[in-house]
């Protein structure tokens, strides 16, 4: 991402840039970047939604000549993604013509695959979810297993939101066929369809989200905690060989992050730190998703926070993941909070962040508890530091769903210059 705000003035609690793109953004009238100010054109277009966008405007609002922008915008329409849509009142002088985007000249699919649970999304070009399914995993029943199963939800959902519907015979063979890479005793309705399907709409790829340590540049995973058999698999080739379609792979943790900030126009610093079946973050720097220099920032959840503490299965002792997941087994939310709250006050005070979110399905289940809990360690760090106010907490929903909805941002964030490969 390169953190500039979407232009509309959302923001998370705050932290948007109010009026976009124009302040300090600019595109650049070289035929060499004609792709970094088509993104930003088509951004600006994206955000100003409804009422659309005049060319006059995106000169003003990118720095480009209007003869620059004419021709961006006559190739953006040239593509679909962009159409002309009535005029503006004139003021004096020829009526201003407004461009808006089209939102269904392209989509993205998010797969989020939990340890328990995959969630398969379809998005528009707004980040707007149009089709969702959700099935039973297994993470560690073999990559053979997972993949297969992960590529029949993904030929489902397509074969959902395209023109057609699936056959008799083809839902028959569905319910005779074994449920590859699934919980046993599962029972979800996968669809063995083979693509081609008649889609409505072109499909940028498919944007993955998983448990991390990875490498999501080459798209091969690390040593999953608790599941060292994937360690070396390279999921982003296997899955794309499968379904014929690019593939993107990023942690579940940055795939939210991305999502967030994406969406909401964010361009400040803030960790989302997820509590599920683990605990993870995705850390947002100055408007991008951080993810390091050998791509394993965020592995929040294996800190050592008590040198005694129990076994870890990453191997340490005293991680946060294993305190917290131990607390919330034995039904001590309070106490998952004040240690979730630790590595948070940890994080503060490395990166100096200015917002804390918490998400995940343990979190969701009790979101006054961990706001509360993490908020009062903040408050006690603030006071020490002599700083005031505190960090704020805020508790974002959406579950599995928001970390497939950023996943789907994996494809969709670079086509309007939001996202770093």
């Amino acid at each position: 991402m390169n953190g500039n705000g979407n232009g509309n003035g959302n923001s998370i609690n705050g932290m948007g840039n109010g009026n976009g793109r124009g302040a300090g953004v600019s595109g650049v009238n070289l035929l060499a970047l004609r792709s970094h100010n088509g993104a930003l054109v088509l951004d600006l277009v994206r955000s100003a939604g409804a009422p659309g966008i005049s060319r006059l405007e995106l000169a003003d609002r990118t720095g480009l000549t209007p003869q620059a922008v004419s021709k961006i915008t006559a190739r953006l329409r040239a593509d679909g993604l962009v159409t002309e849509a009535g005029y503006r009142a004139s003021t004096g002088g020829k009526p201003r013509t407004v461009l808006r985007l089209v939102p269904d000249a392209g989509h993205a699919v998010g797969l989020h695959l939990d340890r328990d649970e995959l969630t398969a999304v379809l998005c528009d070009l707004t980040g707007a979810v149009v089709a969702q399914r959700r099935a039973p995993l297994n993470l560690g029943a073999g990559a053979d297993a997972v993949i297969e199963g992960a590529a029949r939800e993904v030929e489902a959902l397509l074969a959902e939101a395209g023109e057609g519907r699936p056959t008799p015979e083809a839902m028959s063979d569905a319910a005779a066929a074994p449920s590859a890479g699934l919980a046993p005793g599962s029972s979800p309705s996968l669809l063995p369809l083979p693509l081609p399907l008649p889609l409505p709409v072109p499909v940028l790829g498919v944007g993955v989200a998983l448990p991390g340590p990875l490498d999501h540049l080459h798209g091969v995973l690390h040593r999953v905690t608790g599941f060292p058999q994937w360690e070396g698999f390279p999921l982003r080739a296997a899955l794309a060989r499968r379904l014929g379609m690019p593939v993107v792979v990023d942690k579940d943790t940055n795939a939210a992050a991305l999502g967030l900030a994406a969406l909401a126009g964010a361009h400040g610093s803030f960790a989302y730190l997820h509590l599920g079946t683990g605990l993870g973050a995705g850390l947002v720097i100055g408007g991008a998703v951080h993810r390091g220099a050998r791509t394993r920032a965020g592995e929040f959840g294996h800190q050592v926070v008590q040198l005694d503490g129990p076994p870890c299965e990453c191997g340490n002792r005293g991680c946060i993941e294993a305190l917290c997941l131990a607390a919330v087994a034995r039904g001590d939310v309070e106490e998952a909070a004040r240690v979730l709250g630790a590595g948070a006050a940890n994080l503060v005070g490395l990166l100096d962040i200015e917002l804390v979110l918490l998400g995940g399905r343990t979190v969701e289940a009790h979101p006054e508890a961990f706001v509360r809990g993490v908020g009062m360690v903040l408050d006690e760090w603030a006071r020490r530091q002599g700083e005031d106010p505190a960090v704020p907490v805020r508790v974002v929903g959406g579950g599995a769903l928001g970390v497939a909805e950023g996943a789907a941002q994996l494809l969709l964030a670079p086509l309007f210059g939001r996202a770093e490969g």
